[in-house]
């Protein structure tokens, strides 16, 4: 985009051209241009395509509009290709009346059969000044659209400085793509709206694949989702029809899908993984027990290098039997016929998750164990105790002063808990209303709080877990309190105790700091801006690479992770309650303390620091050994210096912001419907102020980029492992004197064994959390953009200030990283923290399970 150098220079920016034609009496006739299409296997769009010029400065008097061009068509393009994209060049000349002035806009009207894939236009006027389009967007045929589509030129105007001639449009343009709330969506549709999500369930199937509608009710609020207007299914008119198999052609708006290439390398991952998923299974076929692991060794097993050729060949019986049964059921016909295909080549096991690449006993130290929780794959739960006992909406903890106390490092509990160094993961109130639904159907479950004590050396040694369940009585709970151990039986119930933990917190990770407050909140941003915020608007600008393919993966998650019968309800302890769990969660959801320095005191990581000049965050941590908290702040003051240098170019005082009117209306919708259910909270930002602004755009922009990398790009590094963190338990904890603590003492590695998931939930939990942790190759990642997208050089040189203030945080998470003092930058399963390294560069391959980079946005 074009933008201008100080407020409010683009009105004399446009001016400036205006004169240019007027004092030296240039009268153009002609417009020179170059489009290009990418080619995606189609043929090009050839004479079917036509162009025409909106002028932006001067008005035709019978439309109001800008005045209009000629058409011209699209003929004789010439092929090339850059770094793998086949594209084909076209040039035109566009015949235009003498004072027609500067083009602002065009019309591209598709009348050929097939969509085409306009990248970007380039117009020539006057002494060679180039005038850019940069579109990236699909254009659909005529004869479905009934319409042209619009495309504006890459300048930006707030709305009261928008050249006349462009201000019909600009309105015209924002009311086509927000619909009527109505009809079908097809495929070819530039609309969004809102919906509940009410598509997550298939009654018609039967009851037990019935689930509530999440959003818009006070008992289950939850954020919007975009509509795709499918008919209610027959037997529950509030809920959406569903086909009987998953769907990956869901609607979604088309500039908001994943590039061809993209959607290639997604279904490829899904597919790799899905053979490692198939080669476990082929493995359980053959055993006695086929549902559980006999040994540790077997689990190691999983992954590694070749299967042997006993096993290769069973796996390579074209999915026979109980495999090729279970696998239909979970795949589309066309994934399950490229599956058989490639199953018959060469086939591997899982690649080796880092947690036991280097250690194969780090999932069981108690010392990772408690760093996994500041540099683990769910950073953001745990939380400094402020009281002693924990005390929630269920009463009091039963863990007691004397558990504890003997086990503070000399230290009295009133001189640690005064010194902040008390912490706790909290599992507990949110999941007791639950218990009795969840553990049915052999899943074990209990609600947890784990306490933690900071040593001198900053690492958070384990103190107790405390486990409940339900009472006889409504109300009343029943827990056991669990202390570290090295040896005997003391030490292994111990271990069981810690699964139990993991599994709680893989749950609330999955389901909440990673779909819901990442995916979930953010897509009615994306909604509202695309509806609010014209493209000419600096603020879609700004926004724009943070949306990338969101909602896209959204809709698959729709249809295949959290919906009715879904991978994370066959996966989670959760099972077919965990959206509505995560609806309950909801209701504690603030967007201003998703701000990362606002969620560090909270949750008492950090204090409030406001008059350091040396510490720019305005908060300082508790303790300086905490990576996600360390890292995230350098992170979070990069964004927020970028976005308050890109804002002052626009926006010179609070009331310029105050009288924007696409801005008040984006962040009404934000509040008032795409997160409708929270529309009468008091901590809103209130919009008045440029600060309100800038807060709230550096702490979307971090929930898209450093939140989401930080709880999502590590699944495999950690989850991979399922000794490390299971996703569910099938068996509780033996009480002294019963059977199964009989069983528990003749064989404590067995019962164990026996209380992790089954090889089938297992080995799709490892395969979905294979598929979560690959980043793409074409990722455009944090402080990258494409460079057609601005050719101003002041907001050049502020975009190149925040790449290089990230490359400066690279060199910081290095050092970190290599300092022995901060032991929790590694730990005894010597994983360096890298979950939140930008990893600008462009050396080396950047795709795959890297552990590292920051997407701009929430992509897979």
């Amino acid at each position: 985009m074009v933008f201008p150098r100080a407020y409010p220079s683009m009105q004399e920016r446009v001016r400036d051209v205006q004169s240019k034609f007027q004092n030296h009496h240039i009268k153009q006739n002609i417009i020179k241009g170059k489009i290009v299409i990418q080619n995606h296997g189609q043929s090009g769009p050839g004479k079917s395509a036509s162009v025409q010029i909106y002028s932006s400065t001067t008005i035709d008097p019978s439309t109001g509009k800008g005045m209009l061009s000629t058409k011209a068509y699209l003929k004789h393009g010439k092929s090339k290709g850059h770094d793998g994209t086949k594209t084909r060049v076209y040039k035109i000349k566009i015949h235009v009346e003498p004072d027609f002035g500067i083009p602002g806009a065009f019309l591209m009207k598709n009348q050929h059969k097939h969509k085409f894939f306009l990248e970007s236009v380039t117009l020539e006027i006057l002494d060679n000044q180039i005038i850019y389009f940069d579109c990236r967007s699909w254009v659909y045929p005529f004869q479905k659209t009934k319409s042209e589509r619009l495309f504006f030129s890459n300048n930006s105007y707030l709305p009261n400085h928008t050249p006349s001639a462009l201000v019909e449009l600009r309105k015209l343009e924002l009311a086509s793509l927000r619909g009527d709330g109505k009809q079908v969506r097809k495929e070819w549709d530039r609309i969004y709206d809102y919906d509940y999500y009410n598509d997550l369930c298939n009654p018609d199937k039967g009851q037990e694949h019935m689930r509530p509608v999440l959003g818009g009710s006070e008992l289950h609020p939850y954020p919007r989702r975009v509509r795709t207007g499918h008919p209610p299914s027959n037997t529950e008119p509030l809920t959406e029809s569903r086909t009987e198999t998953i769907n990956l052609d869901i609607y979604v708006p088309p500039d908001e899908r994943f590039s061809p290439k993209k959607l290639s390398q997604f279904i490829s991952n899904s597919i790799q993984a899905t053979l490692h998923f198939i080669i476990t299974e082929a493995d359980s076929l053959f055993k006695q027990d086929s549902n559980s692991f006999e040994s540790f060794d077997e689990i190691h097993d999983m992954f590694s290098s070749k299967r042997s050729n006993a096993v290769e060949g069973k796996a390579k019986e074209k999915l026979k039997g109980k495999v090729k049964e279970r696998l239909k059921k979970l795949v589309p016909d066309v994934l399950f016929k490229e599956i058989t295909y490639v199953s018959k080549e060469d086939l591997v096991k899982f690649p080796l998750p880092q947690i036991i690449r280097e250690n194969e006993l780090a999932w069981g130290n108690d010392e990772e164990f408690g760093r996994q929780m500041l540099a683990g794959t769910n950073p953001a739960r745990i939380r400094s105790l402020q009281e002693f006992p924990p005390e929630g909406r269920y009463g009091v903890s039963t863990i007691e002063a004397s558990h504890i106390e003997h086990n503070l490092d000399g230290l009295t509990l009133f001189e640690a808990m005064n010194e902040w160094r008390i912490f706790i993961l909290d599992h507990h109130d949110y999941l007791m209303p639950y218990l009795s639904k969840i553990n049915t159907k052999g899943v074990c479950a209990y609600a947890s709080r784990t306490l933690f004590f900071l040593r001198t050396d900053g690492t958070l040694k384990p103190l107790a877990i405390e486990l409940s369940l339900p009472g006889s009585s409504e109300d009343t709970e029943v827990s056991r309190v669990f202390l570290p151990a090295n040896q005997g039986t003391e030490a292994a119930l111990w271990q069981l105790a810690k699964a139990h933990v993991a599994a709680n917190d893989s749950a609330y990770h999955q389901l909440i700091s990673h779909w819901l407050h990442t995916h979930a909140v953010v897509e009615p941003f994306i909604i509202a801006t695309r509806r609010q915020l014209s493209v000419m608007h600096p603020i879609n600008w700004l926004l724009r690479p943070h949306f990338k393919d969101t909602m896209h993966i959204n809709s698959l998650a729709r249809s295949i992770l959290i919906n009715s019968r879904g991978i994370l309800e066959k996966t989670l302890f959760s099972g077919e309650i965990s959206m509505e769990l995560s609806s309950e969660l909801y209701k504690e959801w603030r967007f201003d303390e998703q701000a990362l320095p606002a969620d560090l005191v909270k949750r008492g990581l950090a204090l409030e620091d406001p008059d350091n000049p040396n510490n720019p965050t305005g908060v300082q941590l508790l303790f300086d050994d905490y990576p996600y908290g360390a890292d995230g702040l350098d992170i979070w003051h990069a964004i927020k210096t970028w976005v308050t240098d890109f804002c002052s170019l626009f926006y010179k005082d609070d009331s310029s912001v105050n009288s924007d009117i696409e801005i008040q209306a984006w962040w009404s919708e934000i509040q008032n419907v795409g997160h409708g259910d929270k529309c009468n909270e008091t901590w809103w930002y209130k919009m008045t102020t440029l600060l309100d602004l800038t807060e709230a755009l550096t702490t979307l922009i971090w929930i898209t980029s450093g939140l989401h990398a930080s709880v999502n790009f590590g699944q495999y590094a950690y989850a991979g492992c399922p000794l490390n963190r299971p996703m569910l338990c099938r068996k509780f904890i033996p009480e002294e004197g019963t059977q199964e603590f009989a069983e528990f003492l003749r064989d404590p590695d067995k019962y164990y064994l026996n209380m992790l998931p089954g090889r089938f939930e297992m080995s799709l939990g490892i395969a979905l959390t294979e598929v979560l942790s690959k980043h793409t190759s074409d990722e455009v990642y944090l402080g990258q953009r494409p460079l057609l997208e601005c050719t101003d050089n002041v907001v050049q040189q502020k975009f190149k200030k925040f790449n290089e203030h990230l490359q400066e945080i690279e060199k910081k998470i290095i050092q970190r990283n290599k300092d022995p003092k901060f032991k929790n930058r590694s730990g005894p399963a010597k994983i360096p923290y890298e979950l939140l390294y930008p990893d600008t560069s462009n050396v080396g391959p950047r795709w795959g399970i890297t552990g590292k980079g920051i997407p701009n946005s929430v992509s897979i």
